[in-house]
């Protein structure tokens, strides 16, 4: 599971958490009917999810990726050129199970179940005021593997504050967090 607030999940549905209701709401179906329409309907609250967080920023998503490929786990990047953090909630074609999430520290992530592995994907949009050149560098660091958290936050910024505004969820600001451990 993860460390932080959940927005949608499709890895380890257990029928057994659905069954009570699904027997009340649909006592002619059969059970494997029923299983069935469990995954259509959290299938369905995928797309409720992509309607509440039609949020739209006014930068392109960076799109961070930690791949779990068959020859080993490499990291690369994309952007989401949209702006809009519901384009964040699509999975690629290969892929069998998704979980959405915001950390604790307000990031949001996925963890992509595909048949090689696990990809873990970070979503983070370009600060206003970032030059160019800041982006090319810190895009040159992602390909090259050595980012670190610094470089990433110094040239975007989390999303979890925005998504946090629909749901509720409040995160720690990061700075005030630093300075009040010193």
């Amino acid at each position: 599971m993860t460390d932080g607030h959940l927005i949608w999940s499709n890895y380890d549905l257990d029928y057994e958490d659905w069954r009570e209701d699904m027997e009340e709401d649909y006592p002619a179906l059969t059970e494997e009917q029923r299983i069935a329409l469990m995954y259509e309907m959290n299938s369905d609250q995928l797309d409720d999810e992509r309607i509440n967080l039609n949020i739209q920023l006014s930068r392109p998503i960076l799109v961070i990726a930690n791949l779990g490929l068959w020859h080993g786990r490499r990291v690369g990047y994309k952007e989401i050129e949209s702006g809009n953090i519901r384009d964040c909630l699509y999975s690629e074609r290969d892929i069998d199970y998704s979980t959405w999430y915001v950390d604790k520290l307000g990031d949001l992530r996925c963890d992509a179940v595909h048949h090689d592995g696990t990809n873990r994907l970070l979503y983070r949009v370009y600060k206003d005021g970032v030059r160019e050149s800041q982006i090319d560098l810190l895009k040159e660091k992602l390909y090259r593997g050595i980012a670190t958290r610094a470089d990433i936050t110094r040239v975007t910024r989390r999303l979890g504050d925005e998504i946090g505004k629909v749901y509720g969820w409040d995160f720690p600001n990061r700075r005030k967090t630093v300075s009040m451990e010193r």
